[in-house]
């Protein structure tokens, strides 16, 4: 399987959408930051290797970030928006949900495992950011949270409360640490039967 950091979307905007569309340059350099961390871990990340990995100068780095760490925060960010957007291709949102949660688990813990140390880098090292990565992971935690709230709609019409869901991507987000921590995260499968039975229980029980 592709890693991660070769999988991280990096093509240059298309001219026919809006300026706020992010320079091929700056893609190109989240795109070497992902290479470096796979390649390195964050700690041993250079600003020069990053600039290596996306064959971009030393000046262009500094164009866009001040350090590396606001480098990592961008990749997180983005990193995020396309997890999400895994888990949102695997939910027709016109069948029962309960059906496809397996499916949708799959599709996200898939994506995650890709490169297992960059995901210790996203799920463990974005915390050595401070306060901006607390905030940049719980912006993402936050929209993967409203997601679920809208994919987890009862027949009546009774939404999942926004404090429920954003338990159910903490509790996920809890099993994913722990094998990170055993060293496991080169693959993520196992957790799909908990995390599954987790989205149920929570999302399936009185509101």
């Amino acid at each position: 399987m592709a890693s991660a950091a070769s999988r991280v979307k990096t093509d240059p905007p298309d001219a026919s959408l809006p300026a706020a569309v992010p320079h091929e340059h700056y893609l190109r350099l989240l795109g070497g930051m992902a290479q470096a961390l796979a390649a390195k871990g964050y700690a041993d990340t250079s600003i020069a290797d990053i600039v290596r990995e996306a064959a971009v100068s030393r000046r262009t780095f500094y164009e866009h970030f001040e350090t590396k760490a606001d480098c990592l925060l961008a990749l997180y960010a983005m990193a995020s928006q396309q997890a999400l957007a895994a888990l949102q291709g695997a939910v027709d949102l016109s069948r029962p949900w309960q059906d496809q949660v397996e499916t949708a688990l799959t599709a996200y813990l898939d994506f995650l495992a890709q490169d297992p140390r960059l995901l210790k880098t996203l799920f463990v090292e974005i915390l050595g950011c401070g306060l901006p990565g607390l905030q940049v992971r719980r912006q993402a935690n936050a929209q993967i949270a409203a997601f679920v709230q809208s994919a987890t709609v009862n027949a009546d019409g009774r939404r999942l409360p926004a404090d429920m869901a954003m338990a159910v991507v903490g509790g996920i987000n809890e099993l994913i640490l722990q094998t990170i921590e055993a060293d496991a995260s080169a693959g993520l499968r196992h957790l799909v039967g908990p995390a599954t039975r987790l989205v149920i229980s929570v999302a399936g029980g009185p509101r």
